[in-house]
């Protein structure tokens, strides 16, 4: 079974959300989290670190990421971890793959005609409220 990440990162005062605008399918064009494939023998905690290092320029010294929930599609043959992370200092970020950018919170994530995923963005976003002030 393929594994994934998805990953949440907080700025330090915790009011913006970093995204990614897609630059190809699925959801060309839509915003959506950063993340990526999770490597044959790869720990899901490490995978995250990298992916989020190669999207982004965070590193591991920049944030710590925290397993919030997985998504298993069985007829897909994949899963999905959600890590989210809250920023301990201001970045530069550089990234090659989607454009980035910060998003402020108070939009429809669930929106799937602005956001990948059919919701999931939303679902995860309001998961990560209820955890918020451990980070």
């Amino acid at each position: 079974m393929q594994g994934y990440n998805v990953i949440m990162i907080y700025n330090k005062a915790m009011d913006r959300l970093l995204m990614c605008k897609r630059s190809k399918d699925p959801y060309k064009g839509l915003s959506n989290l950063v993340g990526g494939k999770i490597e044959e023998g790869e720990a899901g905690a490490e995978a995250a670190y990298r992916e989020l290092w190669e999207e982004t320029g965070i590193s591991r010294a920049d944030v710590v990421l925290h397993h919030l929930m997985d998504f298993t599609y069985y007829y897909q043959n994949c899963y999905v971890e959600v890590y989210v992370g809250r920023l301990k200092r201001d970045v530069a970020l550089s990234g090659e793959e989607n454009e980035l950018y910060w998003s402020d919170l108070n939009r429809n994530f669930f929106d799937m005609s602005l956001y990948a995923g059919e919701g999931n963005i939303g679902h995860m976003i309001e998961q990560a409220k209820m955890v918020i002030n451990k980070l």
